[in-house]
């Protein structure tokens, strides 16, 4: 672990450093009225400092309107391998025209910076920051981390959408995670044309937590807040930045943050809740079913092999859904993930 932690000093200044963006500035807080209405302003925020004493910093995009409104906030990478949303915010930015724009967006392309550099999922000390939040001003170095991110950042939104994508050695469809009983949640959500979307309050879909997701933590803050799901991690997939490029800037319109029209398209496959499935055996797995495939109960998902090619288990659907994400690592350990289930509603 110290060995990462170093690599992940060392790695980010090339990465993040000053050197090629001296013009750009670096602050300790922001406050949106010093920022001149009509432009795309591009900051350098510190969440705490590194091991040689600088700070821990952030990128921020800021396109504030000319005529004053609500705040929009879109934020990426809290996870350090899952990058498809940093290309999305990024391509959203490009095709601002801020003089025509009501509102600010405050984007942070990057909220993990570390993990980044490490090409790793979690903070440098091996702690996932989406489940640790509000974090703690005198906690360890993650719960430190997530107490910046509620204290300097988070407040400041009035929307809020979360992008992220799968882990290692998994994969997934394109979905969203929102309280659909909430109407300008669902509105967003359906305007976003995920692939699935699972009906939540904010709660973790799976993993230990000591605390609350991004997410939960801005809900509670009175943030209308919802997840994006963006395919597979540590690339950059054409067909999810595409979708996630176009699905933002009509919620731009929808929320009159930009002029024009948007349709409200009907949610499709919404699911009351979902799951992930795990094998009992260690062992090679294969999985037999395929992103956004509708399963039955009793259907067969997996197999899982020992080194000799014999099978060990066969695994069934528990019950009716449809394929969320899955396993793409055949290497499984006993409690290795074979699928995430969703459990649609209204089920003919």
């Amino acid at each position: 672990m110290k060995i990462k932690f170093l690599l992940g000093i060392l790695l980010i200044a090339p990465i993040f450093g000053r050197g090629q963006f001296e013009s750009i500035p670096t602050l300790d807080s922001l406050v949106l009225s010093s920022f001149e209405e009509g432009k795309i302003h591009k900051v350098w925020l510190a969440l705490g400092n590194d091991g040689f004493g600088q700070p821990i910093q952030v990128p921020v995009l800021i396109a504030k309107g000319n005529d004053t409104g609500k705040v929009l906030g879109l934020t990426a990478a809290i996870h350090g391998n899952e990058l498809n949303g940093i290309a999305i915010i990024h391509r959203v930015f490009s095709s601002l025209d801020v003089t025509q724009m009501k509102g600010t967006i405050i984007a942070i392309p990057g909220l993990n910076p570390l993990a980044i550099a490490n090409q790793q999922r979690e903070f440098v000390d091996q702690q996932d920051l989406n489940r640790l939040f509000p974090g703690k001003e005198k906690g360890n170095r993650s719960q430190q981390m997530a107490f910046q991110i509620g204290e300097k950042i988070i407040p400041f939104f009035d929307y809020h959408i979360d992008l992220h994508t799968a882990s290692f050695g998994r994969e997934n469809t394109l979905y969203g995670r929102g309280d659909m009983q909430d109407d300008t949640l669902s509105g967003m959500l359906r305007i976003l044309e995920p692939d699935i979307i699972v009906s939540n309050k904010g709660e973790a879909s799976f993993g230990e937590a000591s605390g609350l997701t991004l997410r939960a933590f801005a809900m509670k803050k009175g943030i209308k807040s919802i997840t994006m799901e963006y395919g597979n991690p540590q690339v950059f997939q054409k067909e999810m930045i595409d979708r996630g490029v176009i699905g933002i800037v009509n919620v731009l319109k929808w929320l009159d943050f930009t002029k024009g029209e948007t349709k409200m398209p009907p949610a499709k496959n919404v699911c009351s809740k979902s799951y992930w499935i795990f094998t009992k055996k260690g062992g090679y797995l294969e999985v037999h079913v395929t992103l956004n495939q509708k399963v039955e109960k009793g259907e067969h998902i997996g197999t899982l092999r020992n080194p000799f090619g014999e099978v060990i288990e066969k695994y069934f659907s528990p019950e009716p859904g449809i394929v969320i994400g899955k396993s793409t690592n055949p290497v499984s350990i006993s409690g290795g993930r074979i699928l995430h289930l969703g459990i649609l509603e209204n089920l003919p």
